[in-house]
């Protein structure tokens, strides 16, 4: 049966929950091709992120979730990256973080992706490699992208491309504490590791604004969704169902088909 979404909202993976896997190698093989469907569909970027991390000792609610990808997958396969040829050169990034997503470790996921105009370029779910302290430290960790190497190439290739590049965030917080030029006690903690992003901004390579959390696309690379949010974010993100006018065809085709059955039926009943 085939799945809305890729992943449970409500279920948390645990890496000590849940039976063994006894032959372990399926799963494996399963999840590296999965990470390499992600370079053309970021809609499973976290999921599979998240099940990538379980690879040396598998369990079956691992596995569970790996098949609800396939579910997925089998309710649209034809979904896929839609590049238009009409863009503008103008680069807007957003930016998102869950804080404590790792249920074993308390680490935060860090999830953003960048846009070339209307085409989606670039995108990754991470998780962090320390521990956030509060879930402002965590959307400010989760600031510092690849704008800077975007920036590298599009000189290598001779490309002009506007600066600064507007990125979203839906935390007030993280962006007072990266416009903010002193650091104070509750933030001294992170000067060291975070200082980047506010030397971007005074670069004027990046223009900080914030965004509601509803309209934030980042989300689909942080945490799983509901159905409804969830195909709100990937229809922003570029995606499309390339089987689509198809798809409607066969589904009109077959509403015309019952209706003449009904027809047929109600006249003979007369």
């Amino acid at each position: 049966k085939p799945s809305s979404t890729p992943a449970d909202p409500c279920v948390k993976l645990h890496a000590d929950q849940g039976i063994i896997l006894s032959y372990p190698s399926p799963f494996r093989r399963l999840i590296g091709r999965l990470l390499y469907l992600t370079n053309t569909r970021p809609d499973i970027g976290f999921v599979v992120q998240q099940l990538s991390q379980f690879v040396s000792c598998p369990r079956e609610p691992h596995m569970q979730q790996a098949m609800r990808i396939l579910k997925y997958l089998k309710n649209a396969p034809g979904f896929g990256l839609f590049y238009p040829s009409n863009t503008t050169l103008k680069i807007q990034a957003f930016s998102d973080s869950d804080w404590e997503t790792c249920a074993t470790t308390r680490r935060s996921v860090t999830g953003y992706c960048v846009f070339l105009g209307k085409s989606l370029i670039t995108w990754k779910s991470k998780k962090q490699t320390t521990v956030s302290r509060s879930s402002s430290e965590a959307e400010y960790r989760a600031l510092a992208c690849e704008l800077q190497w975007l920036q590298y190439l599009f000189q290598d290739l001779h490309i002009s491309v506007p600066t600064p590049y507007t990125t979203f965030c839906d935390s007030q917080s993280s962006i007072q504490i990266a416009k903010n030029p002193t650091f104070h006690e509750r933030t001294k903690h992170i000067e060291v590791d975070c200082h980047i992003t506010r030397q971007k901004i005074q670069d004027g390579l990046i223009k900080l604004l914030h965004v509601p959390s509803t309209s934030q696309l980042a989300d689909v690379f942080t945490k799983s969704l509901y159905p409804n949010p969830f195909n709100i974010a990937i229809s922003k993100l570029g995606l499309h169902n390339i089987h689509a006018h198809l798809e409607r065809g066969i589904r009109n085709r077959m509403i015309i088909s019952s209706f003449y059955t009904y027809l047929v039926i109600a006249v003979s009943c007369f």
